[in-house]
């Protein structure tokens, strides 16, 4: 933690300020990214809320207090803008986020960026069409293999409602994928 307390420290004070920034960005760039994709589906849409995210934490790192770590400040600072770009594009659309979520599904074959096989895509599918709180969590626990208090501070959600959510997501997307399974 003391390592973080002069980091921050650094990413405060305005002669080293910009020094910090750029280490923070390059620490952190593509685990956002990848965290960001799986939310919003889309390349160009995570790339864009990575940039906002680190203009974000730049404008309010001020405000940053060290009541959780840094990395757990950054990622709930993504995950809201990229809950917030879908709810956006979505309103736009005149969808409801899932509906969103689930119409970009469609397109992750035609993805120049997705490079996951059939079954990755078969997961994709039915992770998307998960509701949107056991989509993330399903994602950050699975797939960014983050632990529960991490998960926790991120979404301010209790540990407890986490693990409900996940064991909800893993059995919807079990008994999804089972049934499809034309060797069952």
């Amino acid at each position: 933690m003391k390592q973080q307390s002069l980091f921050v420290h650094a990413l405060k004070h305005p002669s080293s300020r910009e020094k910090a920034f750029a280490r923070l960005v390059s620490e952190y760039k593509e685990r956002l990214y990848w965290h960001i994709r799986k939310i919003v589906l889309d390349h160009d849409d995570a790339n864009d809320v990575v940039q906002n995210t680190f203009i974000k934490v730049h404008l309010n790192i001020e405000n940053f207090k060290e009541n959780s770590t840094l990395f757990t400040w950054i990622y709930r600072i993504a995950t809201n803008e990229a809950l917030n770009l879908i709810t956006s594009k979505a309103k736009k659309m005149g969808l409801q986020n899932q509906e969103w979520v689930e119409a970009l599904t469609d397109g992750l074959e035609a993805d120049s960026y997705f490079d996951g096989d059939e079954a990755a895509l078969l997961l994709q599918k039915e992770v998307a069409r998960l509701p949107e709180k056991q989509r993330i969590v399903f994602n950050m626990k699975y797939f960014d293999g983050m632990n529960y208090d991490a998960i926790s501070e991120i979404l301010d959600t209790s540990v407890g409602a986490l693990k409900a959510s996940y064991h909800h997501a893993v059995k919807k997307i079990k008994t999804k994928l089972t049934d499809e399974d034309p060797k069952k």
